[in-house]
């Protein structure tokens, strides 16, 4: 019996279990915060905006794998996890108000969570047998644009009160755009050395995006 089967079983079966539980959780956080916003720290944060947006990207993974991929793949749990934890966790730092509490918050989200978007879109669009440098530019290209359209949301979401607006508000884009940027290329990084060492490779992504011939 192959003694990677059960350890890799109980990876997938966990993955499966904190992807369901975190959907789960994103909808109860959203919808009480859409019911006293004051509630979940939300008030004056577009939690409308989030209420839709969220939950839409939350769930693109399942619905194009309904729609188009589950005849070629069982489902990708470890790349819809990736996308959901972002948003899940967000709503969750608002809800216990860790933005205002813990001042370095705000970074850690910016990196960590522009990493683990880029892992999901390498996961669903990548190779496994990319080479580090296709890695670090998808991680880049995917990276840098999620970290702008952020950035782009929020200064749009808070428009309507200036005095929520950051004081140095350029110097603080532009950390964020770095941090998210940052975050990326470790994720990708992360991710291709645990290809080379055997692991998430058990299945081909859906979408092979073809790389920009210079």
């Amino acid at each position: 019996m192959d003694s990677t089967v059960e350890p890799r079983g109980r990876f997938d079966s966990t993955v499966r279990q904190l992807d369901i539980a975190a959907k789960a959780i994103l909808v109860l956080l959203l919808f009480a915060a859409l019911v006293d916003p004051n509630m979940g720290n939300m008030q004056d944060k577009a939690a409308w905006w989030r209420a839709i947006s969220y939950p839409a990207l939350a769930f693109t993974v399942p619905l194009l794998w309904a729609l188009y991929w589950r005849e070629r793949m069982s489902f990708p749990w470890l790349a819809d996890l990736c996308i959901t934890i972002p948003c899940f966790s967000d709503i969750l730092g608002n809800r216990l108000d860790l933005y205002d509490r813990i001042w370095w918050f705000d970074d850690w989200m910016h990196f960590v969570n522009t990493g683990l978007l880029v892992v999901a879109v390498l996961l669903l669009t990548l190779p496994r047998t990319a080479s580090r440098a296709a890695v670090v530019e998808r991680s880049l290209a995917v990276g840098a644009s999620a970290a702008l359209l952020w950035e782009v949301a929020e200064y749009f979401a808070f428009l309507h009160r200036w005095d929520a607006l950051p004081e140095r508000l350029y110097e603080d884009t532009l950390g964020d755009l770095a941090l998210g940027t940052s975050g990326s290329v470790v994720g990708g990084l992360l991710l291709h050395r645990a290809w080379r060492r055997g692991r998430l490779a058990a299945e081909e992504p859906p979408v092979v995006l073809p790389r920009t011939q210079g």
